[in-house]
């Protein structure tokens, strides 16, 4: 019962969605960083509109959020080039 209300508890604040995209395991993990980025944004957008963090605050954390995105891009070997035409 417990196990049960932690994964729906673990769904709820961390939503998954299916990958559609042609798959490679380079694309899959990077599209798991991405909705977590994405899903880490709306937190921190929800909690300066909330006044519970500055503007400058969530600025920067968006801001670091956005280097690890990009950083992990790097170190996936995902660039544009790799993508097929109708993606770019």
């Amino acid at each position: 019962m417990a196990d049960s209300a932690h994964l729906s508890k673990n769904s709820f604040l961390y939503p998954q969605s299916r990958y559609y995209g042609r798959f490679t395991p380079e694309q899959l993990a990077f599209n798991a960083n991405l909705q977590e980025f994405a899903q880490s944004v709306s937190y921190i957008s929800a909690l300066e509109t909330g006044g519970k963090l500055s503007p400058e605050e969530a600025y920067k954390r968006i801001k670091g959020l956005w280097k690890q995105l990009k950083q992990s891009k790097k170190a996936l070997g995902i660039d544009s080039k790799n993508l097929p035409e109708e993606t770019r």
